[in-house]
């Protein structure tokens, strides 16, 4: 698993886990924000960025969870506030239901606590992506999701950069992720979560606002905050109201 360890090693830690498909390069615009204050912990999931790509059919939420742990432990760190984007909101979702000593705090970023596919259109979606990866791989994944991630004139570098780093995915080990999510599901156990938690959702996320004010509604330690005019990659479209969202949601 690779890792990075930077900022004030006296402070509080928070880890930042990255979305499907992408790498600790996720965090780019939040580690300047928080060195000074706190220590900061990035990671690679298995099968993405540098870390090892098992061979597998598929991955599974619970091995991501228990991945965190081990490197926490590697590391002799007792607990951690996590910011969890897409796939990583769904990590910490795991990591509260299994782990919960070992959270301070939780952010969720676009995500929620399942992926169940329930419709037609939804499991073609899944699909879609499957046979994009097969047939004309990562790159053209890449190309794909950047113009719907990155909208606006001025992020044609964001888009350029997505696809490049996109297109360095392993395809296995991609769709060995993908698997890992489709149908995977805490929520009949959110309710026992107790962890201090914000939800932030981008009111032009790939799911609405509605489907986030569903599960925050069973949660008994949340807040929901909504980032305006902004799409699933939050953090880097809008880095600096998520920074401080999440800065003042930990402080408090």
């Amino acid at each position: 698993i690779y890792y990075d360890v930077s900022g004030n090693d006296t402070g509080e830690t928070i880890l930042f886990l990255h979305g499907l498909g992408s790498s600790s390069k996720d965090w780019l615009y939040q580690l300047p924000a928080f060195e000074a204050t706190y220590q900061t912990l990035v990671m690679d999931m298995r099968g993405h960025g540098q870390s090892d790509k098992p061979k597998v059919h598929a991955y599974k939420m619970t091995e991501f969870a228990s991945d965190v742990i081990g490197l926490l432990n590697q590391l002799a760190i007792d607990k951690v506030h996590v910011v969890g984007l897409s796939m990583g909101g769904m990590i910490a979702f795991q990591l509260a239901v299994d782990y919960p000593e070992r959270i301070q705090s939780m952010t969720i970023i676009n995500s929620g606590p399942a992926v169940v596919v329930r419709s037609f259109k939804d499991r073609s979606s899944v699909w879609m992506r499957f046979l994009i990866v097969r047939l004309m791989g990562m790159k053209k994944m890449g190309e794909t999701l950047a113009p719907r991630l990155f909208v606006d004139d001025e992020h044609e570098e964001l888009r350029q950069m997505f696809i490049k780093n996109w297109a360095e995915n392993d395809p296995q080990a991609y769709m060995a992720a993908m698997r890992a999510i489709v149908g995977w599901s805490v929520e009949s156990q959110i309710d026992s979560i107790s962890i201090p938690s914000l939800i932030l959702a981008s009111d032009q996320d790939y799911t609405p606002i509605s489907a986030k004010e569903s599960y925050v509604a069973k949660m008994p330690n949340v807040r929901l905050k909504i980032i305006d005019n902004a799409h699933h990659a939050a953090p880097v479209e809008r880095p600096e109201i998520v920074n401080a969202f999440i800065a003042q949601f930990i402080k408090q």
